[in-house]
């Protein structure tokens, strides 16, 4: 039996893997930026200091610690915290909630993980605009001042960009939330708006930072170095 073509999605995966290893590689790693649009994210990406990877149902008791050692540390600023610790089936249910996000393009999750350990998460959600995406991310409090939210947040605005039609990427925090701000901001993001908001965690002030990244700017920060 002859082997099959590759189809356009496996293809695109390729080549966005091929960006990413350049990006990563490359002589300015942190803006390279993808120049063909892909139709989805590839499910892994290898990084130097970590593996940035779709979930798995085999992940759930990985995730499951994860979260409970990291409980405190979030509890300010994540409101899903709020709905920790939660059973294990819970936990696949969930995990197979994302698989159909991802199957819709509505939510890409991944999680960070070092030598098979879940030492953070991270995702890209459509819930800012037709032809935005907004980067979320969170990390373990043992892995925290190493970079790994920055790094993320950078090959997934990489990937974001790639994909059809979206034109910026996004990054929401709350103001008091001052470690999630140093990321878009290493990243040469521009802050385009403070807006009020409803206090969903106790650390949370009440005012949203809103930073945004462009396809056009990202190419050109590439371009520039």
């Amino acid at each position: 039996m002859s082997k099959a073509p590759a189809v356009p999605e496996d293809i695109a995966a390729r080549k966005a893997r091929t960006a990413l290893r350049d990006f990563v590689e490359g002589p300015a790693p942190i803006l390279k930026a993808m120049t063909e649009p892909v139709p989805s994210p590839p499910g892994e990406i290898v990084l130097e200091e970590f593996v940035l990877r779709r979930y798995q149902q085999k992940d759930a008791p990985a995730l499951a610690r994860a979260v409970c050692e990291s409980l405190e540390h979030l509890r300010p600023w994540m409101p899903w915290i709020s709905l920790e610790p939660t059973s294990l089936g819970d936990r696949e249910k969930l995990l197979a909630k994302w698989d159909e996000d991802w199957a819709e393009g509505t939510q890409y999750s991944f999680g960070i993980f070092q030598k098979g350990r879940v030492v953070g998460g991270a995702g890209l959600m459509r819930r800012i605009d037709k032809n935005g995406l907004e980067i979320g991310y969170w990390v373990h409090p043992e892995f925290v001042g190493r970079g790994y939210a920055t790094r993320a947040a950078e090959a997934l605005t990489t990937l974001g960009l790639g994909l059809p039609e979206v034109t910026h990427i996004e990054i929401h925090h709350d103001k008091s939330n001052l470690a999630s701000s140093r990321v878009p901001m290493k990243l040469g993001f521009k802050l385009v708006g403070e807006v009020p908001a409803k206090p969903e965690a106790p650390g949370h002030s009440g005012i949203n930072c809103i930073w945004r990244m462009d396809r056009a700017l990202w190419a050109r920060m590439a371009t520039d170095t």
